[in-house]
């Protein structure tokens, strides 16, 4: 059973927030949106925080996404979704780095 927004974010009952918004207007758990709909937030979203992080994605970062979208499941596909979130919010990551070292 999916969690409400609530639980994943700043929101408070009665606060006039953006998200008490959606809320009212999509329900709790978003019930009210579609599939796809969730989708497209979810792509707006990450493009959006991608944009705003440190750094660049190293080449091989593009074929990889390449390969999952064309190897993998669309369960494995949703999995890696929530297993990447989860990574952001909560597990470490490589430092960025500004200076491309040369290549050996």
């Amino acid at each position: 059973m999916s969690k409400p927004v609530g639980y994943f974010t700043s929101y408070s009952i009665n606060d006039g927030s953006l998200l008490e918004s959606l809320q009212e207007d999509y329900g709790p758990t978003f019930e009210k949106m579609t599939k796809r709909e969730k989708l497209f937030l979810i792509s707006a979203i990450a493009s959006q925080l991608c944009d705003q992080a440190p750094g660049r994605c190293r080449d091989e970062i593009y074929v990889v996404g390449h390969q999952i979208n064309s190897s993998l499941s669309v369960s494995d596909r949703e999995g890696l979704i929530e297993a990447l979130i989860n990574q952001v919010r909560h597990g470490q990551s490589l430092k960025v780095v500004t200076e491309v070292s040369p290549m050996k």
